[in-house]
């Protein structure tokens, strides 16, 4: 038996590791399960925990019982030096040292792994190479193979787990081009499949580095800009995107430095007094300044963040600002925004310089997707077009905006805001016009006409009669032959007219029309009525042998009905309305060949009503009275005798118009 001994500080023969963490978990699963026996809920999930512990530590225990059913074949075949008793005491001797020693006092064949460099302090006493190899591999996790009899030692490293065959599925992207929003809803998609995707659907160039090829992606963003999406994607799933120029984005590893700098809690304050800078986590960071120089501000805060940049000019100025958690392109634009300066990334290269400097200069055309372009250019306040040319562009409903690539920002940031979806009214108008006459006329009138007359007229369903001179005179021959009067003949051209007639009429009118607008802008409805007269024009000619010319015209006259509605829809959807209603009517001639007068009447309100809900105006009301006759002077004044020696005429006339409106949203 051959033995090893090495001279030193003596340290307890102990268990083998194997065995002692068995043990002890063993005693922690009874210990814990007693301690919380009364929630099922725990035991379950370290019924689990336990299944899974016991997984790995079975797949350990294998290897382990499959190098040392090796050593033992070799011990028993080829190797008998693996059989040998040793005796040693270790203090601080590395594994190399201490495995090649027992080689050399046994006979084996070893070869050693120089990445073991792990030392060890033990005392072996009657123990077999055999037992010394194994409690070495379970204590420093050592693995063990095997050529022949040529024993390697080298670090275990544990197989990686395989990753379950991906998938490919539809990638779930929408993009606008117009307002360049997008919406993402990745569920461990294949990182270059959605870069694919990206390019496909929104044509600017997303490509990833070669050592991301098996990176999966998740996250959720809901309509945000297309850049802004981009940095929260890369926040949610621990990588890198930035532009490295106009619609060129690439996706890389987050760098680990970097990362681990920026995650530090502890403050650091930079060499300017007055300055304090603070990192914070992912690629954010905190500063306070009072009134320190834009310059120092500026280097000092790139150069904590690890950001290079270029400057086309000196940055003059002071500034005081309080800035906490935002990203070093929030802080350019925070501290450059009310300065004569600007700045533009170029790839991972900030350049900072004047507003004016044609290399910072940016263009963009944003293109209005609800509205149109009259009057936008008004809308914008005066302060956010500083320094910015706007061209507006009709072809394309757009703007071309030209200037610093923060204020072109901000305009379009502004723009997004006010161009949403313009409601549109749909306005149901129902008129219904009533009119409703009465006319009494009643009377007798005689005289003599230019020529006999001759007897007619009606005696039912009204009386309007005339009678000529031979039927007067053979009523008077009948009341002669009473003998009672003996009246004379009327002459050939005398005439009598009775009437006694009474009219009535009604009419109902109904109209109905729809109007369509956008919210904010008025609709208009117009009826119009015309009536003509005659106008006769005498005019003299010469002035001694004066000449008479007469001409005649028809004259218009007319009668409007316009109504006007303007709407405005809140953001319930309810309506506010602003009504105006105009009227106008003829009144009678005053003689055949006059015009007729007009009467008018406006009406305005204001009123809100739900959206699809009617409502009614009324009150546009005209009663007209009129009462006309002629007779014989004092007479025509005495009752009964009076309608012997009268004749008159009283109309009354209601009109009645009634407006229906019902307003409906639509989008």
């Amino acid at each position: 038996m051959k033995t090893v001994k090495t001279i030193s500080k003596n340290i307890p023969h102990s268990i083998s590791f194997g065995e002692r963490r068995v043990r002890q978990n063993k005693r922690s699963f009874f210990r814990d399960a007693l301690k919380f026996a009364g929630s099922v809920t725990f035991i379950l999930a370290l019924s689990v925990s336990f299944f899974f512990s016991t997984e790995v530590y079975g797949q350990t225990e294998d290897r382990f019982t499959i190098i040392e059913t090796k050593l033992k074949e070799l011990a028993a075949k080829d190797v008998p030096g693996l059989n040998d008793k040793v005796d040693l005491s270790v203090n601080g001797i590395q594994v190399q040292e201490f495995i090649r020693g027992i080689a050399t006092t046994s006979n084996l064949n070893v070869s050693i792994d120089p990445a073991l460099n792990a030392k060890i302090y033990n005392n072996f006493a009657n123990v077999n190479v055999i037992d010394v190899f194994m409690f070495l591999a379970k204590k420093n996790d050592i693995d063990l193979s095997f050529i022949g009899t040529i024993i390697s030692f080298a670090p275990f490293n544990a197989p990686k787990p395989l990753l379950p065959a991906y998938v490919s599925r539809q990638i779930k992207i929408t993009y606008d081009k117009n307002t360049e929003f997008i919406t993402l809803d990745l569920n461990n998609d294949s990182l270059p499949l959605v870069a694919k995707e990206l390019t496909r659907i929104t044509q600017k160039n997303v490509v990833y580095s070669p050592e991301l090829s098996n990176k999966v992606l998740n996250g959720y963003i809901l309509n945000m800009p297309f850049s802004k999406a981009m940095e929260q994607l890369s926040f949610s799933n621990d990588v890198k995107i930035s532009s490295a120029e106009e619609n060129v984005y690439l996706i890389e590893k987050k760098d680990k430095e970097v990362q681990a700098k920026t995650s530090q809690s502890k403050s650091s304050t930079a060499p300017v007094a007055g300055l304090t800078i603070k990192p914070e986590p992912n690629y954010h960071i905190s500063v306070d300044a009072i009134n320190i120089p834009i310059a120092d501000i500026v280097a000092n805060v790139s150069k904590e963040m690890g950001y290079d940049y270029f400057l086309f000019s000196d940055l003059k100025g002071n500034a005081t600002l309080k800035l906490s958690n935002v990203t070093f392109d929030e802080f350019l634009g925070y501290i450059l925004n009310a300065s004569d300066y600007t700045y533009k990334k170029v790839i991972d290269m900030y350049m900072i310089g004047d507003r004016n400097l044609e290399g910072l200069r940016a263009t963009k055309l944003v293109v209005l997707k609800y509205r149109t372009l009259e009057k936008i250019v008004d809308f914008i306040p005066a302060d956010l077009k500083k320094g910015v040319d706007i061209k507006a562009f009709p072809d394309l409903n757009g703007l071309i905006l030209s200037g610093s690539q923060p204020r072109i920002n901000e305009i379009e940031a502004f723009i997004r805001e006010v161009d949403k979806v313009v409601p549109v009214v749909q306005i149901e108008v129902i008129l219904v016009d009533t009119r409703n006459t009465k006319t009494l006329a009643t009377g007798i009138e005689a005289g003599l006409g230019t020529k006999p007359k001759t007897t007619g007229g009606t005696l039912y369903t009204g009386l309007d009669m005339t009678l000529g001179a031979s039927t007067i005179n053979e009523i008077i021959s009948g009341i002669n032959g009473l003998g009672v009067l003996n009246l004379g003949n009327v002459t050939p051209n005398f005439y009598i007219t009775l009437k006694a007639l009474e009219t009535q009429g009604y009419i109902n009118i109904k109209s109905s029309t729809q109007l369509s607008t956008l919210n904010g802008n008025e609709a208009k409805l117009g009826t119009t009525t015309t009536a003509y007269y005659l106008e006769v024009t005498n005019t003299l000619t010469g002035s001694l042998n004066p000449t008479s010319q007469v001409s005649q015209s028809y004259k218009s006259v007319n009668a409007d009905f316009t109504l006007s509605i303007n709407p405005m829809v809140s953001g319930d959807e309810q309506i506010t309305l602003d009504v105006a209603v105009k009227q106008s009517n003829f009144t009678e001639r005053i003689s055949p060949s006059a015009p007729p007068g007009t009467i008018s009447r406006d009406f305005k309100s204001t009123l809100r009503v739900k959206n699809n809900e009617m409502i009614v105006l009324g009150g546009l009301d005209e009663t007209t009275i009129n009462n006309s006759g002629s007779g014989v002077p004092f007479l025509s004044r005495i009752p009964v005798i009076k309608w012997f020696f009268s004749s008159r005429t009283r109309s009354k006339s209601k009109n009645k118009l009634t407006v229906f409106i019902k307003p409906t949203v639509l989008y």
